[in-house]
């Protein structure tokens, strides 16, 4: 008898008839988000559920579940995941880094580009027929050569968003839970390590790039806003919640700061709505790693992530290697 899977987002479907060739699959083709009572419906009797940030493993889910034998998230962050529950029932749980490292690092130049120079608020100003002639201040917007980036997370993501900034000749200032070698460092534009005080008053244009965690909720609130240059702009690719969005709605209003990209939000897709009143903020809906090159490998890394997990072996992928698996 095949082992049971249940895809719980759609994918490519090709990806789906791979699976199927080995598996009994249970798709969500028509990627309709599934409540939490029809997931734990769906969930019955599978051996292997994949999902995506909108599904969300808690320890209440994983414990009405106990058949499980992996969770495969196709994503880096896995904070919609309990990993200690999952381990502790047994289940093994992977995810899908490294192949969206560049793919996201190029998103975040867009969103910083198009933060510096006013791209989204003249747009709309166009689009709404409010061009009737050409004034020398208008829509000023910052530098981005010759500027300082400070990067707030430097894992690989963060690296490959540092390497990008050569050509632009910047300086590169971050801070990061612990410092890259001489060598990391020196191919990410010669970046420099700095205390998270100092890149937050150093940095003209500001990228988070960090995992969300209890201890890196609300990392930037208030305070930290308030350190910032009134001129700066603030990137986020990382996670919602990393961010206070009351504390940068504020700020952005009162113009403490310059601006800022968005990709990711608290409570997302549920985001504030003042974020939508504000001219001064460039807002996407978590298309960070969107380009169909990096989505296949992202499903080709948690199909593989699956085939193993089932085939009795380690998962490449797996963060919680302490698990014992289940026979």
């Amino acid at each position: 008898m095949k082992q049971k899977v249940l895809v719980a987002r759609a994918t490519f479907p090709d990806v789906i008839e791979r699976l199927q060739q080995h598996f009994d699959v249970e798709s969500n083709q028509e990627d309709k988000i599934f409540s939490a009572a029809e997931l734990h419906e769906k969930m019955q009797g599978k051996d292997v559920v994949v999902i995506t940030a909108s599904e969300k493993m808690s320890a209440e889910v994983i414990a009405a579940n106990p058949h499980l034998k992996a969770i495969c998230n196709v994503a880096v962050g896995y904070n919609n995941i309990d990993v200690v529950a999952a381990t502790k029932a047994g289940i093994m749980v992977t995810n899908t880094p490294d192949v969206l490292n560049e793919t996201t690092a190029d998103y975040a130049w867009t969103l910083l580009m198009a933060n510096a120079r006013c791209v989204s608020e003249s747009e709309h100003y166009l689009r709404a027929g409010k061009w009737k002639n050409w004034r020398f201040d208008q829509f000023l917007g910052a530098d981005v050569h010759g500027a300082t980036l400070g990067i707030l997370g430097m894992g690989r993501i963060g690296q490959a968003v540092a390497r990008r900034s050569m050509g632009f000749d910047m300086k590169v200032i971050y801070h990061n839970r612990s410092r890259l070698t001489p060598e990391q460092e020196a191919h990410a534009n010669n970046a420099r390590y700095v205390s998270k005080e100092e890149l937050l008053r150093g940095a003209d244009h500001l990228i988070l790039v960090l995992p969300y965690s209890a201890q890196t909720h609300h990392i930037i609130g208030a305070a930290e806003l308030a350190l910032m240059k009134p001129t700066a702009t603030l990137v986020n690719i990382a996670r919602g919640g990393i961010v206070d969005d009351v504390a940068l709605i504020a700020a952005l209003r009162e113009k403490r700061i310059a601006s800022a990209g968005l990709d990711v939000y608290e409570n997302e897709p549920a985001l504030h709505p003042d974020f939508l009143t504000l001219s001064n903020v460039v807002l996407t809906p978590h298309i960070g790693s969107a380009s169909e090159k990096t989505r296949r490998a992202m499903s080709d890394c948690a199909s593989t992530n699956l085939v193993a997990a089932l085939s009795g072996q380690q998962p490449p992928n797996l963060l919680n290697p302490e698990v014992k698996a289940k026979k």
